[in-house]
Parts: structure tokens; sequence; C-alpha cells
């Protein structure tokens, strides 16, 4: 044991320190970005280099059914998992003292599998350094806290506070409404800090009981691993205080809905200058190029940003999420914002994934678009200077037309990777068919007397 905790990153090690360490939990993101693996005793751990998984959890729907294996027979082989012991990192809400450890899938050859969705944000960042660039990005991770709903039949509604009285809405930056919940807070700042994370900012979201937590800048695969475990912590502390924690992108009627805005730059490896920055300190070709090729091919991505049927109801104007892909500097209302800075931190905000996409393929999926348009010299439409929900929609209305365009974006489609893609559309599809055979209570109260 001795030989693996020396390679684990130091929040880690002193996690441990002068205790006996009891598991270790070997874990892979799924498509939908569900931890999945198996734990076991750190005796055992120690002593075994690699267990394997079978790669039909990768077909694994969100309701739990196996959608269609595209590539033919569904023998369901086994994957090699192999540890990233950069990744270890404390599990501190559990009775006894656990280790989580993020795995890489690889075949009986050694060779990452293209449809982990670890594995398709390192191809894409891969691609960005073969050019001799270094994407950076910096997340911001909006949730809420509600109710406990045991009931699926009934709506979701906004938690108790401190004051005894359901959290408000329309308080957004409100520094009272986070203190209503303030002692969850106090526990993901102490879990954040067990496991080694560094939390750029809390605040209030718009919505009742809503939060946003900014993470800093940084590489775009271990920021995913950090929201890939930072989504379990926050979890872990609402359940501490009878309350869940829900990154559905829009969970409660009448309220803003939930998003993971990425902030994009890309540095030259070389020098270590932004890009997007020209000498003279003005925007570049290439800051342009990248907003160009978000536009171009996001709207195949919304299908990786959107990924299911709720995440489309986000997309409704005046409720703070974009309509379209006008872009415009230190505009809110715009699906591409140029935030203010200096020519050093110049970056591309996307204001379009929501916050229940999997990190790993929600970044993959916009540093992706940013990428093609770097390679394809395009230049964008002209800024837009006013409202932007005053402009028309542009993006999908729904998940079935989101897997449309990514099956028409060739382009895209081989910057993901083709086995990936066909992999995720099949299990997408058979959400939406889950989907279109629930009868919802609008149906119910509107047509079943009317019509």
């Amino acid at each position: 044991m001795a030989d693996w905790t020396d390679q684990i990153p130091p929040a880690a090690r002193a996690y441990i320190a002068g205790r006996r360490l009891d598991e270790v939990e070997c874990i892979v993101s799924d498509i939908a970005g569900v931890a999945r693996g198996k734990a076991m005793p750190a005796s055992k751990f120690a002593k075994q280099a690699t267990f394997f998984l079978p790669n039909s959890i990768f077909l694994q729907t969100i309701t739990g059914d196996w959608a269609d294996n595209p590539a033919g027979a569904f023998t369901e082989p086994d994957m090699i998992m192999v540890p990233d012991f950069s990744t270890a990192s404390a599990a501190p809400w559990t009775a006894d003292v656990t280790l989580q450890v993020i795995h890489d899938a690889v075949d009986g050859e050694g060779r990452p599998v293209p449809v982990s969705p670890r594995n398709v944000l390192r191809r894409v960042v891969a691609l960005y350094e073969a050019e001799g660039w270094r994407p950076i990005i910096a997340p911001e991770m909006e949730f809420y806290f509600v109710a406990r709903n045991t009931d699926p039949n009934m709506p979701v509604v906004p938690p108790m506070g401190r004051t005894g009285r359901r959290a408000a809405a329309k308080q957004a930056y409100s520094m009272s409404a986070v203190d209503e919940y303030g002692k969850v807070i106090d526990d993901i700042y102490d879990f954040a800090e067990a496991q080694g994370f560094e939390i750029d900012g809390i605040l209030q979201e718009g919505g009742a009981g809503q939060v946003e937590i900014n993470l800093a800048h940084g590489d775009p695969v271990k920021l995913a691993d950090e929201i890939f475990y930072f989504k379990r912590l926050i979890r872990e502390a609402a359940l501490r205080h009878d309350c869940f924690a829900t990154f559905m992108a829009k969970p409660i009627e009448g309220e803003p809905g939930s998003a993971m805005h990425i902030h994009h730059s890309v540095v030259d490896m070389a020098t270590g200058t932004n890009i997007f920055s020209a000498e003279d300190g003005g925007e570049s070709p290439a800051f342009l190029h990248f907003i160009a090729g978000m536009q171009a091919h996001l709207p195949a991505a919304v299908a990786l940003l959107a990924p299911y049927v709720n995440s489309y109801r986000r997309y409704v104007p005046d409720f703070a999420a974009p309509i379209n892909l006008e872009w415009g500097r230190d505009n809110r209302t715009t699906g591409l914002r140029v935030p203010i800075s200096d020519p050093a931190a110049r970056r591309v905000e996307n204001r379009l994934a929501g916050m229940d996409c999997n990190p790993y393929l929600g970044l993959a999926a916009s540093l992706a678009c940013g990428f093609l348009g770097l390679k394809e010299a395009r230049m964008p439409r002209p800024e837009c200077t006013g409202d932007a929900y005053m402009g028309e929609d542009e993006l999908p209305l729904n998940l079935g037309d989101a897997l449309d365009l990514l099956d028409e974006d060739a382009a895209l489609r081989e910057i993901l990777g083709d086995e990936f893609c066909n992999v995720y559309q099949s299990v997408k599809r058979n959400e939406y068919k889950e989907f279109l055979q629930v009868i919802s209570p609008w149906e119910r109260e509107h047509l079943l007397l009317n019509v």
C-alpha cells in the first residue's frame, strides 16, 4: 500500500495520515456521468494493479435499461480499468476511512476505450496539444437545494431555510439567502477541503434555493474530474441536512434552470501566451475563429450539452438561459459571452451547457466546436449589442432534434469519435423513446376532457 499511496495527491495523503485506510472506491464515469465501479478493501487494492468492468456500462440508460449496441452483438466484453492515482480523493462523508480513485478504461491491448467519456475529453485535448495549444477552461456550476422529494408524482419545492421559511426566489447574490442553508454550505467547504478542491466562490443564484459554485481555471480533464466528484460531494452534504441537491436542468416550474457555464481560453504551449490576444493586446483572429466554430457546430453539440428531455426546458427567453448562438462582449443575454478581462485572460463563455450534462462530455463537445473554428478559420456573425432574447431561436427544441443535428455534423463526429457518437445516440434515443411513453399531468389536465 505504501507504494501506491506515495503517488496520490497531498490532500489524499493528509486525509489518511495516521489512520487506517479501510476502503478504496474504483470508479469510472458512465455516459450520464454516474460513478460506476467497485469498492474493495484497501489491502486488496494495494495488491491489485487493475480490475475489470464490462463495456456494457456505457450502454446503460439513465433509467437503468440497456440501449442497443451499435457495434452488433451484445457480448459484454470486459474492459481493463487502470487507476489514475493523481485523482485519488477522500470520501469524507463515509463512516470509515475511504478514498475514491478514478480509473481509465482501456482494452486488452492497452488502447483507450473510445466510448469512455473521460477518454473522449482526452481525445479532444490531445488534438489541441498536437497543434501546440493548451486549452484552459473554468466552469461555473449551478444547482438547487430542494426539499426531499420521495414521490416523483409530486412537484419539487424549495427547502426550508433556518428561518423556517421556504427558500425564496429572485434573491440573486443575496448573502442572507445563502445563509438560509449555511450549514450545508459549511459541509461543502469542509468536504472540498478534505478532497483538495479549490472553490473560487459560492453565490446565490436567481432561483429559490439555487446556488452557483465557481472553480478556478485550469486543465480540462482535471476540472472535469473535479466536477464529477463535486456532484457527489454536494449531494452528500445536502443529505446530511434533510434536503436534496439536484443538478436537473429545470427542476422547479417557473424558476430558472441550472447551467454549467464554461469559460474557454487557449494558450500557445511554446510561448505561454493566450492565442485569443494579439501582440498589441487586441482580439486576435484566433479569438474570432473560435467563436465562429462555436456558432457553426454548437447546434450539433447541444445533444451533449443538454442530454435529457428536461434539459430543453432551460432554453426559454428571460429565464437567464440562451435561446440562440449570438455572441457579445459582457452581454449575458447571448449564448456566447465575452467577459470583461485583460488580454492575458481573454476568454469565451459558453452559456448553453446544462448542469445535467456529463462534465467530461460537456467540456469535450464545447472544446471540439472551438477547435473546429480554429482549424476552419471561419468568421463569426456580427456581435450582438442588444438583447439576444429578442432574436430568433436557433437551438434544437428537443432531444430528438438535437440528436439528428449531431448525426449530420460529420466534422464534430470525427473529433469526438464516430464509435462514441453511435453509442451516445443509441443511449439517448432509447431514453427519448421511453419518455414518450409517459403521459404527463399537463396532458391529463388539458386533453382528457377537452379534445
